[in-house]
């Protein structure tokens, strides 16, 4: 037995021989587990996520000691073995304990008591020794809150309070609890992906992308900081998580990237950047997209294809700051080294191409994420024979185990969390936190937006991404999409157009109903909607918008706080996949932190322009629309932040360069978005020529 520690920084436990063995058979078990039960569920959903549950809590409490720096203790070992092993049993029995509980009616036994006891607290204790000590803080504070303090405090928050019976049974068998919604999603969807992802790995998927990535970007001028951009995207697609991709990407792009002769903080800087984007490439994005379809219900595959152009978009943004940096610093493209397209698929791209490519055609065609997910798996196998990496036995168990221990922090964290979504779905908490941000934000979207990044990035010094937007979304989205759904409302009203019905609602909402009798300006019937009660704005919503608008605006609100609740991955103080990055560049961490802040701008620009157009509406011609000028608009944006376009520029044309890069993106009449889009354009133009008279 010896220490290791894993790409997401936590120590933990290696063993050797017979243990060694005895723990890959449980992790392969595991995941073949899963994968039968996708195929031919024989066992309750209930069943199924405690099943879940018990194993990963198992394998966390036995691979992440009590102590982290106890690592070799025998002793400590043997507890939590202990330890493991009750937690897991615990969440066995309870499956099979409910229909008991209930013919008691809703009374629970010594022994229920003792296994809801040991499953609250093991999730507890093992995400504090995965997380820290934010997750188990917020769950102990959220029990106790519906149990016994809610009661003492005044106002909105106020809570009468329940039985600790109550608060245990709704804690293991409610909707949105420990076995809920949110376990249902980690057992199926999100594991099924992570098991995926492990076999592109194991197959040699990452090493085609690194060469894909050379062939492509190589010889440009930033070449290497380019083909960061689209290792690190490509990776995202099989890992989902902005860390591990800094680690396994970080440690050839960023050498490449320093010997090109970019500063060793700006290269950590793009590959934390480029990784974090890794969590909004379809078609896995993280766990963020299924949990997005839970919660909307609209259907995963919807989600990921109107997630593309955005993802697009953030990393042109990203690239078109390397391009800039480079021609700044005025770096020449480095010499090829052999690698070209033809040579990285013979290499591997067949088990690349062929389960990604498939895996996105049968979710288009209708397929389930889980179906999609375990074909693409098979796929995997089946391609590997056409590359130098072919898969038998030995590999597909190896990819099985990674696979597996992949996906214990994600597990253990999300049916954790679960405790604290049962908490605020009980209370109402969620409508008492929209109704604050609506009332703090004055009807303002943009005022609303930056109120959620800063919650996102406080949320996200203490949690990983997925657990913080899932918090935030339970408390924000409502009113997010509200607010978002008011834009046509207002057009509505200064349209004229409300009717008879909505003009009767809105009747309720004012105090003087004669500054309806004439014709509205937008600014006007934005000024009166914004000031509406929600018992007068919820039901004239409900009227006035139609039901694809508001599907719209929720998938908006959803999608605005995934995105800003990456931002923990590239901002300081905490700033994760940043400092992964700086300990590989060797250099500083909180520079390293700032350039990555700086590069992630998209993750700013683009909710803005999600807020403020249709560019998740489903409508194609719109959105390419949006995207075409977004790409032009944020080229624009770089460049003005840079000083440079192909060449530097001074404080004129950078401040003409902002202007017009907004002009762009904002959602002005189409002469001003034209009008932006032309000065831009002829800008670069202006400066390549000056370039060239130069040389």
């Amino acid at each position: 037995m010896s220490d290791e520690r894993p790409a997401e920084g936590l120590v933990q436990r290696a063993f050797t021989g017979l243990p060694n063995i005895a723990l890959s058979i449980l992790c392969f078990a595991i995941a073949a587990g899963h994968i039968y039960v996708a195929f031919d569920p024989i066992i309750s959903e209930l069943q199924r996520n405690a099943y879940h549950f018990a194993g990963f809590a198992f394998l966390a409490a036995v691979l992440h000691p009590v102590l982290a720096g106890k690592t070799r203790s025998k002793g400590l070992l043997a507890f939590d073995f202990c330890f493991g092993l009750l937690i897991a049993a615990s969440a066995i029995y309870l499956p099979y304990a409910e229909q008991a509980v209930y013919d008691r009616g809703v009374k629970f036994v010594t022994l229920d008591w003792i296994a809801a006891s040991l499953c609250v607290i093991g999730a507890i204790e093992l995400t504090r020794r995965l997380t820290g000590w934010v997750i188990p803080v917020l769950i102990i504070l959220a029990l106790t809150y519906i149990g016994f303090w809610g009661k003492y405090i005044g106002g909105v928050f106020s809570f009468p309070g329940l039985s600790w019976e109550s608060i245990a049974f709704r804690s293991i068998y409610g909707d949105d609890a420990m076995f809920g919604t949110i376990a249902r999603i980690s057992s199926t969807y999100v594991f099924l992906f992570i098991i995926f992802g492990a076999f592109l790995l194991r197959s040699g998927a990452g090493d085609f992308v690194i060469n894909i990535a050379r062939a492509v970007a190589g010889r440009l001028v930033g070449g290497p900081g380019i083909v960061a951009v689209i290792a690190s995207g490509l990776t995202g697609t099989i890992s989902g998580s902005a860390v591990a991709n800094t680690a396994s990407t970080g440690v050839i792009t960023i050498p490449l990237m320093k010997k090109a002769g970019f500063p060793p903080k700006f290269a950590g800087g793009v590959e934390a950047a480029s990784s974090t984007g890794g969590q909004l490439m379809p078609p896995i994005m993280g766990a963020g997209a299924f949990v997005m379809a839970s919660f909307t219900q609209i259907p995963y595959e919807t989600i990921v294809a109107v997630a593309a152009l955005p993802a697009l978009l953030y990393f042109l943004s990203v690239t078109f700051f390397v391009r800039i940096e480079a021609r700044r610093l005025g770096l020449k493209p480095m010499e090829s080294d052999g690698e070209t397209l033809g040579s990285a698929f013979k290499k591997g791209g067949a088990s690349f191409v062929i389960p990604i490519g498939g895996l996105i055609g049968m979710l288009v065609v209708g397929f389930t994420p889980a179906y999609a997910a375990v074909f693409g798996i098979l796929a995997v196998v089946a391609s590997s024979w056409l590359t130098q990496n072919r898969m038998g036995p030995r590999e597909i168990a190896e990819a099985m185990i990674m696979g597996t221990k992949g996906m214990i922090m994600t597990a253990v964290l999300l049916c954790a969390v679960g405790l604290v979504v049962n908490v605020i779905a009980t209370a109402g908490i969620g409508n008492t936190f929209s109704l604050m941000i609506a009332k703090w934000a004055g009807g303002n979207l943009l005022i609303a937006i930056v109120l959620i990044a800063i919650a996102s990035l406080v949320l996200g010094m203490g949690l990983p991404v997925t657990a913080a937007y899932i918090v935030l979304a339970t408390l924000s989205a409502p009113a997010l999409a509200g607010m978002i759904s008011d834009r046509f409302v207002i057009e509505a009203l200064a349209a004229g157009t409300l009717g008879d019905a909505g003009n009767a609602i809105l009747m309720f909402g004012i105090p003087d109903p004669s500054v309806l009798a004439g014709p509205l300006t937008s600014a006007e019937a934005g000024a009166i909607i914004k000031t509406l009660p929600l018992e007068v704005a919820a039901p004239l919503r409900d009227l006035v918008v139609p039901q694809e608008v508001a599907m719209a605006a929720l998938l908006s609100a959803h999608m605005i706080i995934f995105w800003l609740s990456q931002d923990s991955n590239v901002t300081p103080p905490v700033a994760l996949a940043a400092f992964t990055a700086a300990a590989i560049a060797k250099a500083p961490a909180m520079a390293t932190g700032f350039a990555s802040w700086k590069l992630a701008k998209g993750l700013y620009i683009v909710p803005l322009m999600i807020a403020y157009t249709p560019f998740l509406s489903g409508d194609w011609g719109v959105m390419v629309t949006i995207f075409a000028f977004g790409v032009v608009g944020i080229y624009a944006i770089a460049g003005a932040l840079q000083g440079c376009m192909e060449q530097p520029v001074g404080l004129p044309i950078r401040a003409l360069l902002m202007v017009a890069g907004a002009a762009c993106i904002w959602p002005a009449p189409l002469a001003v978005q034209l009008g932006g889009a032309v000065v831009v354009i002829a800008l670069l133009v202006w400066n390549r020529r000056g370039m060239a008279a130069v040389a």
